[in-house]
């Protein structure tokens, strides 16, 4: 039986097969680093489906299970590509969580700091990307879709991940946003945009979120334009109680994806048991 080894033709070829099918370029670099990652603690030996049962076996010594289910996906989507199905390996069975942990959630209180903080430090550009993606659910990679012609009409057009869906923007954040486009006196095209013009890179974005924490009195660690969404996904949920036009105004494929993005804290989840009232 012929040996089966990773190498770079077939890593090129893989590249291409995931161009083919439109994934982003940020996913087609993950599922080439997860499994180069693999290639590389191979050490030149070939694959085979007790290898990656041992490789998943270490992961856990050093990741969270979500992170490896996660590189297991992206080896096993490799495998399938070669046509070597009988090395793929289940992912690890994750019991859905109840509640999500008090340190990673973004209360309002604390968006409302982070938008106080950038206003005092005169961010307006940071304050007004706080804002749009918290009011729309956005992904920050989706905030050049907001547009001075998005921003006028009061809603755009969103591409991601091979679908098309409608954002509406709050008629509170076109009048915010108007008053942004009209101080930095853009005509036309994306708002969120460098001094040069090009659009606003994802890496800055996150470090001037990160700047904020300190005056805003909020911890890091609960600080990345993703717990934005996160807070926009649990406020919708209160409100309207409609999970399935969530995934929708989300982009998610899966209600199951939504589902993690409603979790509410320690702290809820007691409140929620104590006001059941079974205790006599």
């Amino acid at each position: 039986m012929k040996e089966k080894n990773i190498t770079e033709a077939l890593l090129q070829r893989y590249r291409e097969h995931l161009g083919e099918e439109e994934k982003s370029p940020r996913t087609i670099e993950k599922y080439l680093r997860d499994i180069r990652a693999f290639h590389a603690w191979l050490s030149g030996r070939p694959v085979s489906r007790q290898e990656l049962v041992t490789y998943r076996e270490e992961l856990k010594n050093m990741y969270a299970v979500r992170s490896i289910n996660s590189m297991l996906s992206s080896v096993n989507s490799f495998l399938r590509f070669c046509g070597w199905t009988d090395c793929c390996v289940r992912q690890i069975r994750l019991q859905k969580q109840v509640f999500c942990s008090q340190e990673k959630e973004l209360t309002r209180t604390e968006y409302r700091r982070l938008v106080e903080a950038a206003r005092r430090q005169k961010k307006e550009r940071l304050e007004a990307a706080l804002q749009t993606i918290c009011a729309t659910g956005i992904r920050i990679s989706e905030l050049s879709f907001i547009t001075v012609e998005a921003v006028l009409k009061g809603c755009t057009s969103v591409f991601c991940k091979g679908k098309c869906r409608q954002i509406f923007l709050p008629r509170k954040l076109q009048v915010l946003l108007k008053r942004y486009i009209r101080k930095k006196k853009i005509r036309t095209g994306q708002i969120f945009v460098t001094g040069g013009g090009k659009p606003w890179d994802r890496s800055n974005i996150w470090r001037e979120m990160k700047a904020l924490c300190r005056e805003a009195g909020v911890s890091q660690g609960k600080v990345f334009p993703h717990n934005l969404r996160h807070l926009f996904a649990r406020t919708y949920y209160n409100v309207e109680k409609d999970i399935a036009k969530l995934a929708d105004i989300l982009g998610h494929s899966s209600i199951n994806t939504t589902r993690i993005y409603i979790i509410s804290t320690g702290r809820e989840h007691q409140r929620q048991m104590s006001s059941l009232g079974l205790v006599v």
